[in-house]
């Protein structure tokens, strides 16, 4: 029983688990911060091309 305690109590496969789920949270925070800007500039220049568009066929 008291090998068992011992065993849990120098387990760190949790602690790992943790790490790599903040891991995960940080790259998932970073990829959409670029693709929110991404695609907001996208839009921009979608628009600025339809706006000559617009301007040479009229």
């Amino acid at each position: 029983m008291l090998n068992r305690i011992r065993t849990f109590l120098t387990d760190d496969s949790g602690a790992t688990a943790i790490e790599y789920g903040l891991i995960a949270a940080l790259v998932s925070v970073a990829a959409i911060g670029a693709l929110s800007a991404t695609g907001n500039a996208l839009s921009d220049m979608f628009g600025l091309v339809g706006e000559k568009v617009n301007n040479a066929l009229s």
